[in-house]
C-alpha cells in the first residue's frame, strides 16, 4: 500500500473564533508578537479585537499593515525590521493571502536570514520558524493551512512560490463572521480561487486519497454556497459553508499541490495587479478543457459533485458539463469571464508563458504542458 503523508496546523473554527487569538500564542510560549495584517482588516474592525485578545492574554503587539495586493519583497522586508526592532518572538497574520504570505515569509528571514529570494522554490528553509498563528478573514487564499507563501521579486516582476512544510502555521483561526465586511466582487474572486483549489488539488498528480476528500467537499460547497454568499453579506450559513470550503481546499491543494492555472495566474500577478481568484477564474475552464485528456474520469466525478446527473452521459459529455457549471457559476456571481475584461490586453504573453511554465505549480498539474500550449491557454482566455 502507497504511503501518504498530510500536513496541517491545529484548527479553531467557528464564529467568534478570533478571540481565541491571544490564548493561542500565549499556548505556543509568544510574549511579544508581531500582527501583519492590511488596511482592509483595520478597516472592518477585526484588528481592533486580535489587539483587545492579546493583550487580554498579556502579550505585547506590534503592528505591521504596510502592504499591498501581491505582497512585495521590500515589504517582508519592512516587516522583518519591525519584528527585530520591537524584540518579537511569534508572529500573527490576519487577513486574506497577501497578509498571511507576508506574515510568514517574515518568519522565514528572522530566524533563517538573507533575503526572501534565496527561499524560491521548495524545501530552502533550514531553520525552525517562530510560533505562527494565522487568521483567515477571506475564505480564498488557503494560506492559513498551506506549506506555501508566494511573494513578488518586484525586480524581476515575478511571483516567487516558497514550499515548506516550516511554512505550515501552528495554528490557523477561521472564523466565518469576518466574512461578513466583504464586498460582493472580493466574495466572488476569493470564492473562485477556492474552487480553483479544489479542483485544481482533486487533478493533481500528487493527490492521494487524503486530499481527495478534502478537495471533493469544497468543490461541493463552493457549487452549492458561493453564489448565496456573494448575494447577501448577512447569510451566515453561506459564511460558514464558504469558509469550510476555503479551509478544506486549503489542506487539499497545501498537500497535492495545484496546476497550471495557478502556474500561470502567478505568471500574471507578478506583473501586473489584477485580483487573484479573477484572474483563476478566468483561465480554469481553459485549463480544464486542456487537462481533460489526462484525468477524463475525475472531470466526470466533478459534475457528480456539482450536482450533475451524469447517468447517461459519456465521460466527454459529463466532463463538458463541468465545465460548463464552472462557467456558469462565475458569469452568476458577476465575475470577469476573460482577462480582457480585467484590463489586460495580452501584453507580453510570450514572457509571462516562460515564466509560468517554471512555475513550481506546473510540476503537478495533469496533462504534461508545453511552452507552446500555454501560450494558447493565454490566447484562448484572453
Amino acid at each position: 500500500m502507497k504511503i501518504n503523508k498530510f500536513v496541517m496546523p491545529e484548527v479553531i473554527f467557528g464564529s467568534g473564533a478570533i478571540h481565541q487569538v491571544g490564548e493561542s500564542c500565549s499556548r505556543l510560549g509568544a510574549r511579544r508578537v508581531l500582527i501583519v495584517s492590511d488596511q482592509g482588516v483595520l478597516h472592518a474592525g477585526w484588528l481592533e479585537i486580535v489587539l483587545d485578545s492579546c493583550q487580554k492574554a498579556g502579550l505585547t503587539s506590534s503592528v505591521f499593515f504596510d502592504l499591498t495586493t501581491n505582497p512585495k519583497d521590500y515589504e517582508v522586508e519592512a516587516g522583518r525590521k519591525v519584528y527585530v526592532d520591537h524584540e518579537c518572538d511569534a508572529v500573527i497574520g490576519v487577513g486574506g493571502g497577501s497578509a498571511i504570505d507576508t506574515a510568514k515569509a517574515i518568519a522565514i528571514l528572522v530566524t533563517n536570514g538573507g533575503h526572501i529570494h534565496d527561499y524560491e522554490g521548495v524545501d530552502k528553509i533550514k531553520e525552525p520558524l517562530p510560533p505562527l498563528v494565522m487568521i483567515s478573514t477571506t475564505a480564498g487564499s488557503g494560506s492559513e493551512v498551506s506549506q506555501f507563501s508566494v511573494i513578488v521579486d518586484s525586480e524581476r516582476k515575478k511571483k516567487m512560490t516558497i514550499v515548506s512544510k516550516s511554512l505550515v502555521p501552528d495554528i490557523a483561526i477561521i472564523d466565518p463572521h469576518t466574512l461578513t465586511t466583504k464586498s460582493p466582487q472580493l466574495t466572488a474572486s476569493t470564492g473562485l480561487d477556492v474552487l480553483t483549489h479544489a479542483i485544481e488539488a482533486y487533478v493533481s498528480i500528487a493527490a492521494t486519497p487524503l486530499t481527495d476528500v478534502q478537495a471533493k467537499n469544497a468543490i461541493y460547497l463552493t457549487a452549492n454556497y458561493l453564489r448565496p454568499s456573494v448575494a447577501s453579506t448577512m447569510n451566515e450559513e453561506a459564511k460558514a459553508q464558504m469558509a469550510m470550503a476555503s479551509l478544506q481546499a486549503g489542506l487539499a491543494f497545501s498537500n497535492a499541490i495545484l496546476g497550471a492555472v495557478h502556474a500561470m495566474s502567478h505568471a500574471i500577478g507578478g506583473r501586473f495587479p489584477l485580483l487573484h481568484g479573477e484572474v483563476n477564474a478566468a483561465l480554469l475552464p481553459h485549463v480544464m478543457e486542456f487537462n481533460f485528456l489526462a484525468v477524463p474520469q475525475k472531470y466526470k466525478e466533478i459534475a457528480e459533485i456539482c450536482g450533475i446527473s451524469t447517468d447517461t452521459l459519456t465521460q466527454i459529455e459529463a466532463g463538458g458539463k463541468a465545465i460548463e457549471f464552472v462557467k456558469k457559476l462565475s458569469l452568476d456571481i458577476g465575475a470577469p469571464q476573460r482577462l480582457s475584461d480585467m484590463g489586460w490586453n495580452g501584453d507580453m504573453i510570450e514572457e509571462m508563458s516562460q515564466i509560468a511554465i517554471e512555475d513550481a505549480c506546473m510540476i503537478t498539474n495533469p496533462r504534461d504542458i508545453t511552452l507552446d500550449d500555454v501560450k494558447r491557454l493565454f490566447q484562448q482566455a484572453l
